[in-house]
């Protein structure tokens, strides 16, 4: 978190309207985006979907209306999860849209400022009953198999180099299918290519795809795209597995159960590890983990077993 004695100077660089993570990177913009830069330019860009909502409706509405009708073709499902949820801008459109209603609903993002947004935006619609949480795209706190519907709108976007984790850690959470919409290299423009390179964006997530073995059952151009320069594709992942797991929070370094012990925290009795609950939103990235070994230890009984007065 060494970049993060910066964050003056970053709110001066982006109130100026300057690329942030190109400020952070200095004399190396050839590398990778690491999850810090990411993070940080999320969180200063907050509300910026919200203030766009209402610009371009129309695409909006096709857009999100096109991914529920994919999902709704998949067959039946009780949850859905938005990695990347963003301010649930897409998420939003797509459960309204949706001719099923799943059990649970769930979006994260690794920004909580963004979520902050998504909280708010989702009560002004009235879309209820969703979970929100801050996480890591690669330590997502969930169990193997625990989401039936998986998707991502240009969330793995900014990861160019880690296609392979990203797909990896996406797919060990999905219990049936992995819907990608993300930069689509191999039908870009090469323009578009150079530009995505430039940006550091995923080019290789089909191609990964096969590498690992999965079964791809659709791949394309998406019907929808805002941006020419940055076309999204579609990629449809089948995932078969014999086993699956509920959709509750786990710890995301060890995946263990949390309990809800008020509402400001969630603690992991195997792990000793707790996590604050900021606004109603649960804080997972591995460095909001606050060691407590004692935390349910209770004072006079242990002075009382111990043989402790004073």
């Amino acid at each position: 978190m060494e970049k993060f004695k910066q964050l003056a100077k970053i709110k001066e660089i982006y109130s100026k309207g300057e690329n942030i993570i190109k400020y952070l990177k200095g004399k190396k913009p050839n590398e990778q985006n690491t999850i810090e830069e990411i993070l940080i330019s999320y969180d200063f860009q907050a509300g910026s979907y919200t203030k766009a909502f209402l610009e371009n409706p129309e695409f909006r509405t096709i857009y999100s209306c096109s991914l529920a009708s994919i999902v709704d073709n998949l067959g039946s499902f009780n949850s859905i999860m938005e990695a990347g949820v963003g301010e649930a801008t897409t998420l939003n459109n797509v459960v309204r849209q949706l001719k099923q209603q799943p059990k649970n609903i769930l979006g994260f993002d690794i920004s909580w400022s963004r979520l902050k947004f998504a909280k708010e935006f989702l009560a002004d619609f009235n879309v209820k009953n969703i979970s929100l949480f801050t996480a890591n795209l690669f330590e997502i706190p969930l169990c193997d198999n625990s989401i039936d519907v998986v998707y991502t709108s240009h969330s793995i976007e900014p990861n160019g180099g880690k296609e392979k984790e990203a797909l990896e850690e996406l797919y060990r959470i999905t219990g049936k299918y992995l819907i990608l919409l993300e930069p689509s290299f191999e039908f870009a423009s090469p323009e578009a290519q150079d530009r995505m390179k430039e940006h550091g964006y995923v080019t290789k997530l089909h191609a990964t795809a096969l590498e690992l073995g999965y079964k791809v059952i659709e791949h394309r151009l998406f019907d929808h795209s805002i941006n020419p320069l940055n076309p999204t594709g579609l990629i449809v992942i089948e995932k078969l597995s014999s086993e699956s797991n509920e959709p509750s929070l786990r710890c995301p370094i060890t995946l263990t159960e949390l309990t809800k012990l008020s509402d400001s925290f969630l603690y992991s009795k195997e792990s000793f590890l707790t996590y604050p609950i900021l606004d109603g939103i649960p804080c997972l990235l591995k460095d909001n983990s606050i060691l407590a070994a004692h935390l349910l230890t209770d004072y006079s009984e242990y002075k009382k077993e111990n043989g402790i007065v004073f």
